[in-house]
């Protein structure tokens, strides 16, 4: 049984760009929902359970993302960008997801009482052993799930991002009814995970053959190998910022700078995360025309700026207001980082697309060495800003972003045969419109400084949406046009059918 590729003549009758806008919308949609369904939960788990539940799982979960990358190695990305993803690189695949999957999840049951011993926390031990099945869960749906991707079929990944959230949900809050404290966090994932995999397996459609190809497999390795590497340098680099900020600046520190963390990443994940999934696979399918490409890419660069910008300039000005409204008064402090995260955030959201760019072309070991150079950069400034406290922190954030940018831009533009400048003017022309939406909310705050939070919140988020959508208009026309054409696009296909009878 062969997968039926998307190919230059056969994406259907919708059209290619289409089916792009229509992946990023229900992905976007799927992230609201997890993210919103998922704060509830906490919410309730939070009076169920004690603080000692939620950090032995959540010291458990500092080591199931590594064993997940070990056991996918990159394949399903792979999968997504290869020109001709054929039954014998899809069994090759698998097989060797699955294999990897029983080996690293037996592995983790041998491994988890040393584990334990190693954050001397016994009770971390039978946590692992509880979690190993999901190794096995997901490396079974790695592959069905890629091929959901491959076809730009987000509406089906979504919708079983719904059923698997809102059934371990259910499921997590049952347990912890019944008095089993740790463990309803446990069953959530495993649940979550089992739901995934039964839907993946449905909407794929797909079996594989019992077939292993060792060039095929030789050849994903070189690939995967090097999108691993990327992962592994980020978990790095988080890892050294981490004992950077609790050496220098003490851990109550670091927990100021976590929560802005936590609310710019929340930030991205509801607006721009949904990007990369999409790209990677959009970016495979016109990578043979490098006229295409190139246009592709900056449609979607100049598109992506114009719909995130307006929102991580509403945090960036808002936060006085933002933190201790969602947080309390007493995280003041995060307040700062807030910001300058989220003026770094609008240039790595470049970042986000650049990533499925390389990804798409088959270009993945370009990236590792860009992300290698740029987390020493940052681990280096984190260093050395560290001796002005989280302020300083905070500046060497949005530098490192700045000079990560400027990289991007000859990067990208030797890969799509432009100049930087070229790459470069969607950004340019675009944070026109942040300088003005900005300085437009900054004037709002002060003159309704006496009324309630949310109200000035509103105001002021209406202002910026408004001043950034004006402005664009003017400077970024095509973009603005597109972008109301998509909209429009959706509503009409959503709009009833109404028959009139003569």
């Amino acid at each position: 049984m062969t997968e039926p590729t998307l190919t230059a003549a056969g994406r259907g009758p919708q059209g290619l760009g289409d089916r792009a806008a229509a992946g990023v919308a229900w992905t976007v949609l799927q992230k609201w929902v997890v993210r919103i369904g998922g704060l509830v939960t906490v919410a309730i788990l939070a009076r169920l359970l004690g603080p000692d539940d939620f950090g032995v799982v959540a010291i458990a979960m500092t080591v199931i993302p590594l064993i997940y990358l070990l056991s996918d190695l990159g394949f399903s990305t792979y999968v997504v960008q290869v020109a001709d993803a054929s039954q014998r690189v899809l069994s090759t695949a698998f097989w060797y997801s699955m294999s990897a999957g029983v080996l690293l999840a037996g592995g983790l049951v041998v491994l988890a009482p040393t584990l334990g011993s190693a954050f001397s926390l016994p009770q971390v031990a039978p946590v692992l052993i509880g979690l190993s099945p999901a190794v096995l869960l997901v490396s079974l749906a790695s592959i069905p799930v890629a091929l959901l991707r491959r076809r730009l079929a987000f509406r089906a990944l979504a919708l079983q991002s719904f059923a698997a959230g809102a059934i371990g949900q259910v499921t997590a809050i049952a347990v912890a009814l019944m008095g089993w404290g740790v463990w309803a966090l446990v069953l959530q994932l495993l649940v979550n995970q089992a739901v995934v995999l039964v839907f993946a397996w449905v909407s794929a459609r797909w079996h594989p053959s019992f077939v292993f190809d060792r060039v095929q497999f030789a050849t994903m390795f070189r690939f995967g190998t090097n999108v691993v590497g990327v992962e592994l340098v980020a978990l790095a680099r988080l890892w050294a910022e981490t004992a950077i900020v609790v050496s220098t600046l003490g851990v109550t520190a670091l927990g100021f700078l976590n929560i802005a963390q936590r609310l710019i990443q929340a930030t991205h994940d509801l607006s721009a995360a949904a990007i990369l999934p999409v790209s990677t696979v959009v970016f495979s399918q016109i990578r043979e025309t490098v006229d295409r490409l190139r246009a592709g890419y900056l449609r979607a660069l100049a598109l992506s700026y114009v719909v995130v910008m307006p929102v991580m300039v509403f945090v960036a000005v808002g936060a006085p207001l933002i933190v201790p409204l969602l947080f309390g008064d007493q995280w003041g402090p995060s307040i700062v980082p807030a910001q300058a995260l989220a003026v770094a955030g609008i240039m790595t959201l470049g970042a986000m697309l650049d990533n499925g760019l390389f990804y798409g072309v088959g270009k993945p070991g370009r990236w590792l060495v860009y992300a290698i150079v740029i987390d020493v950069l940052t681990v280096a400034t984190t260093l050395f800003a560290s001796r002005y406290g989280l302020v300083g922190i905070s500046v060497g954030f949005v530098v490192v972003a700045f000079v990560a940018t400027v990289v991007r831009w000859v990067l990208v533009a030797r890969l799509v045969d432009s100049t930087p400048w070229t790459v470069a003017r969607p950004f340019a022309l675009v944070a026109i419109a942040g300088v003005v939406s900005a300085a437009g909310g900054i004037a709002a705050m002060a003159m309704l400084a006496e009324l309630p939070a949310l109200v000035v919140l509103l105001v002021v988020g209406l202002v910026i949406v408004a001043l950034h959508l004006g402005v664009v208009r003017l400077v970024q026309p095509a973009p603005f046009h597109e972008l109301v054409a998509l909209v429009v696009r959706r509503l009409r296909r959503r709009r009833p059918v109404v028959a009139v009878t003569p």
